[in-house]
């Protein structure tokens, strides 16, 4: 099935500069699937997610709809790649205990998603979608990216990164709701990662670098190179069990 290919083409840029979860965040989803015999990964992008699974289940079946990504994915014993969308797997009836869509899910189809995920969790299985909006390093920073990057490229957002941004609040899955413990990613950043990281988003990628020069420039006159800042990327989260 054809799908929305917003990262295939620098996937490779996507695997450096995108941060990973924080490893109490996929064991607390471990721990309320009914059984660690198998997780399915969907949208697994290069696989960050996929192997932190492996540290809970037995197999992690971890799948993306761009080849260029399960390119770059991080091989491990436990972990199975595979090209398929989210919206149809190969896993077979009542096979999983946990889906997870990492920093995907507001690019799949809802209703074929949901239905998919039905089909391949177990009774009592976990769906949970999670992944890292908005961040913050320090008031300066802070200011600048908001002035010169995010308000120039606020009216390109496509209606996946606005479910992202506003926290899944709408974002609709089956099953019904549990609460994860909040969280969020802690980074010992340069100004470089943060740049690396903008250059990775789908938004910039599709308008051009151009639009990242003026929040650069300022960023260079304020964060001096080999500077290291703290960067902190709250995890927005929905939990359902099905």
């Amino acid at each position: 099935m054809k799908f929305t290919d917003l990262f295939s083409g620098h996937a490779s840029l996507y695997a450096t500069a995108r941060p990973s979860y924080p490893e109490r965040v996929i064991a607390e989803l471990a721990s309320l699937a009914p059984e660690r015999s198998q997780a399915w990964d969907a949208g697994t992008g290069n696989g960050q997610s996929a192997l932190l699974l492996a540290r809970s289940f037995e197999h992690v079946h971890a799948t993306d709809a761009s080849e260029a990504q399960i390119a770059e994915a991080f091989a491990h014993e436990r972990v199975h790649y595979a090209v398929e969308p989210a919206e149809q797997c190969s896993l077979p009836v009542a096979s999983c205990d946990l889906v997870l869509a990492a920093q995907a899910a507001h690019w799949f189809d809802p209703d074929r998603f949901g239905a998919e995920v039905r089909r391949v969790l177990k009774p009592g299985g976990i769906v949970a979608a999670i992944g890292y909006g908005w961040w913050y390093v320090d008031p300066q920073v802070d200011a600048i990216i908001g002035e010169r990057l995010l308000k120039p490229i606020e009216p390109h957002w496509l209606p996946g990164n606005w479910l992202l941004v506003d926290a899944y609040r709408d974002l609709r899955l089956p099953g019904e709701e549990v609460r994860l413990t909040p969280a969020a990613i802690h980074l010992a950043w340069e100004r470089h990662d943060v740049e690396a990281y903008v250059l990775s988003w789908s938004v910039v990628q599709k308008l051009g670098t151009d639009v990242t020069v003026d929040a650069f420039t300022a960023l260079r006159k304020v964060w001096p190179d080999g500077e290291k800042r703290h960067v902190t990327m709250p995890i927005v989260s929905r939990v359902h069990r099905v």
